[in-house]
């Protein structure tokens, strides 16, 4: 009789933890971002919240952005990840390629002052693709101390071998790069994409690159140009504003960031169709969307809320209590010469243009 009835406990015992570990599987959701300073910035900010007020684990994965990889698991029928922080091009061709969930953008959480998301969002940060969570520039910036002598301030400097011999780094993308080579020729702002929507001006961008490209290191990983510009490898390089902040309150680097012809960018969170946990990834991205996250966000990295309530909470850097709103790239200050990407034209165009610069590379 004993040993039966240790027999039924042992049984008992493992079928509630086969149910414990299936509920605790149920109740976990993959989210793939960009890594580095960004991706501990979003698990300070909110991911440790979002986890303690619903107990759904996150199961954090990094990728460098486009849409192969969620393309060929939605294509096989075989999706992995629930939410997939992309930039605003690839999120709304993914949306109209079926990769994406599309939602009620009524269904978000109302602003930090009641207001409805409508009317919470800047405009143009909301679509039935999704909600925008932040904004983020891509800029130049160079390390003081391995530049002597004159510093660089304009885009035109970028570009400049004569004046500021040395390596440039460059993300391996078309993304920002035709842009940034359209005005460092000296295309104003305004004019940059009406001119790249002709042969001539897309020849035009590639002719420019043509005269950096024997100095040019090329990068894949936000993490990777302050890393390059500590070690000399480039004397200054294209980088994610927060990533060159980060390195200048953390590390103390003696990095100097270059706003002049910035390129104001912003993304949102994508709900893959198939995904493994639907609701769970829902209840993700509705919390990622309160302002209380945004400005937790705001805390850790300088990229500034897509909300109206959310820019009121901004306050200092967590770790260092320096004050973040003039780090931020929206800011007057920083936005005296910005272009903002034109996400319809690189939706058209992302793929020609990977296959034209891929090319472009191989000469």
């Amino acid at each position: 009789m004993n040993f039966i009835h240790r027999s039924r406990i042992h049984a008992i015992a493992l079928a509630t933890a086969s149910l414990a570990g299936a509920f605790a599987t149920a109740e976990s959701i993959t989210v793939v971002s960009w890594g580095g300073s960004y991706a501990k910035a979003c698990v300070e900010g909110y991911h440790k919240a979002f986890t303690a007020e619903t107990g759904i684990e996150i199961k954090l994965e990094d990728y460098n952005g486009g849409l192969a990889e969620v393309r060929a698991q939605v294509d096989a029928g075989a999706v992995h990840w629930d939410v997939v922080d992309v930039e605003l091009a690839d999120g709304v061709r993914g949306c109209d390629e079926g990769l994406f969930k599309v939602f009620d953008p009524d269904t978000l959480p109302a602003g930090a002052d009641g207001s409805t998301p409508s009317d919470d969002y800047y405009p143009g940060a909301i679509t039935e693709c999704g909600a925008n969570t932040l904004y983020y520039s891509t800029i130049y910036a160079y390390n003081a101390e391995k530049l002597p002598g004159e510093k660089p301030t304009t885009m035109e400097d970028f570009f400049d071998m004569e004046r500021f011999p040395g390596r440039r780094g460059m993300r391996r993308s078309p993304v920002v790069n035709l842009e940034f080579a359209l005005m460092g020729d000296g295309v104003p702002v305004e004019e940059v994409y009406a001119l790249l929507d002709t042969e001539a001006g897309i020849q035009r961008a590639f002719d420019k690159l043509d005269t950096i490209k024997d100095h040019v290191v090329w990068w894949e990983a936000g993490a990777q140009p302050p890393q390059m510009l500590a070690d000399g490898e480039v004397i200054m390089s294209t980088a994610y504003n927060g990533r060159i902040f980060n390195a200048q309150v953390l590390e103390k680097q003696s990095f100097v960031i270059v706003w002049d012809g910035q390129v104001l960018d912003t993304g949102f969170l994508a709900i893959l169709e198939g995904a493994p946990n639907p609701s769970g990834a829902q209840r993700f991205v509705d919390f990622a969307a309160r302002p209380s996250s945004m400005a937790g966000v705001a805390r850790y990295i300088s990229y500034s809320p897509t909300r109206h309530s959310a820019e009121a909470l901004i306050t200092t850097h967590a770790e260092t209590g320096v004050e973040m709103r003039p780090h931020m790239p929206n800011t007057p200050e920083n936005a005296k010469r910005v272009l903002h990407n034109d996400w319809q034209w690189w939706s058209d165009n992302r793929d020609d243009m990977n296959v034209r610069f891929a090319a472009w590379l191989a000469r």
